[in-house]
């Protein structure tokens, strides 16, 4: 049997994750948001949103990557997302195989922003 092979980061909170008031996290949210669809503009990002009802609330996002887990590390390291940047999260990264032709994903416009996903 034929595999695809992707790799998966996880978007893990941190415990020792700084206190921002609700308006700089929200504005930290939005430069998350951007980030993740330039990624995805650029072809890099295949997938990604939050986990929403993880019995471990410290589990906030998942991204699908078409590349190798060491490509990955090497890339969000080249271009780290604000929310990392800032203390909040912490990335891991999963390989993951699925059989061949199991997965499509078409190219589709990520929201910017908060307000633009509420809308």
């Amino acid at each position: 049997m034929q595999f695809d092979r992707y790799t998966i980061t996880l978007l893990i909170l941190r415990p020792d994750a700084p206190t921002l008031r609700e308006d700089a996290l929200d504005a930290l949210q939005d430069e998350h948001m951007s980030h993740l669809a330039d990624l995805h503009d650029a072809g890099h990002l295949l997938a990604g949103g939050p986990l929403l009802g993880a019995p471990d609330r410290t589990f906030r996002g998942l991204s699908i990557w078409r590349a190798s887990p060491d490509q990955v590390s090497e890339f969000i390291e080249q271009h780290p997302d604000p929310a990392v940047t800032a203390g909040r999260f912490r990335v891991e990264v999963i390989p993951w195989m699925v059989p061949s032709g199991a997965l499509q994903f078409a190219h589709t416009r990520l929201p910017r922003s908060m307000a633009e996903a509420d809308s």
